[in-house]
């Protein structure tokens, strides 16, 4: 087992794929925020549960992904470097970029959201016209959320793919592939807080909206994987060797029990055969969202040590 997480050829290792699903959460909780606001939270959606957890967790799950990817790099301190100095030939200082826009915007978004509540807790008057102002742009917000959080999400599978001597990471699927499993990710994240946190009953609107999206999520990222192994075994080569060996000892493991078994079967067949007084259970779905998150940062950590055991 310590030869699967100590190798030769390994570069980037597990703190890289905390960082990584932190993003994918981030991303994909935004993106589920903003479709429960436009369908199902036509109005009062700042007292959705949901949408609380969201603005809390969106912007913390960054930060600190952003505070683990800076520590674990060889010379921290110089980081602040990359917020100043950009190089558009760089997939990191394009991610930085993107990361500040990113949390610029999420800040007004959040006040868009909240605009009553600072308001009532704010009262200078400037404040008071500033707030509404931006609350104005509420629903243009909405959408330049979605924009960025799709970049963001796709951003992940872009950073690996700059490793480009490995070939099972230089493959076009990743950036798809963590965007849904970002969506994943987040859906068992949104339901986790939304239970365990916040109390809300397993029957309200927005809770069924979001567990309606778990099968199509899951549905989507099997046939991602399907195509993103397809691809490699058929170019032959390096990428067929690093391929199968993915799939073979202990990563191999990993993927086929807890990515495929636990995180795509285990809930298609749950799914289908389980009746609607089990699937709407607090501690099924408690557990299966729990079961999500485990799965995601299984699939993170299979393509990040796996991706890199084989060099072209």
């Amino acid at each position: 087992m310590n030869a699967a997480f100590h190798f030769d050829t390994l570069v980037w290792d597990w703190p890289i794929a905390i960082y990584l699903l932190l993003i994918g959460i981030s991303s994909g909780m935004i993106i589920i925020a903003v479709l429960l606001k436009r369908q199902i939270l036509v109005v009062n959606a700042v007292n959705d549960s949901i949408i609380r957890a969201t603005t809390i967790i969106a912007p913390l799950a960054v930060t600190l992904g952003l505070v683990i990817l800076i520590f674990h790099l060889a010379r921290p301190w110089t980081f602040w470097y990359l917020m100043v100095f950009y190089n558009p030939h760089s997939v990191m200082s394009l991610g930085v970029m993107l990361f500040q826009i990113y949390m610029l915007m999420l800040i007004l978004w959040i006040i868009a959201i909240y605009q009553e509540k600072i308001t009532d807790i704010i009262h200078p008057a400037w404040v008071s016209r500033l707030v509404r102002l931006i609350a104005g742009w509420e629903r243009g917000l909405d959408g330049i959320m979605v924009f960025l959080a799709v970049l963001l999400g796709v951003y992940t599978g872009f950073l690996l793919l700059a490793l480009k001597s490995y070939p099972l990471l230089n493959n076009p699927v990743l950036p798809l592939l963590f965007l849904a499993s970002g969506l994943t990710s987040a859906v068992a994240m949104a339901i986790f807080c939304g239970l365990v946190f916040y109390k809300q009953s397993v029957h309200s609107p927005s809770l069924a909206f979001i567990h309606r999206l778990e099968l199509p999520l899951i549905m989507i990222e099997l046939g991602l994987l399907a195509v993103f192994f397809i691809g490699l075994i058929f170019s032959g080569g390096q990428k067929e060797v690093a391929a199968l060996t993915s799939l073979r000892g202990f990563w191999g493991a990993v993927f086929w029990l807890g990515i495929v078994g636990l995180g795509i079967l285990l809930p298609i067949a749950l799914t289908l055969l389980c009746s609607e007084r089990i699937k709407f259970n607090k501690a099924y779905l408690v557990t299966m969202s729990g079961i999500g998150l485990c799965s995601v940062l299984m699939l993170r950590m299979f393509i990040l040590y796996a991706g890199q055991m084989v060099m072209a």
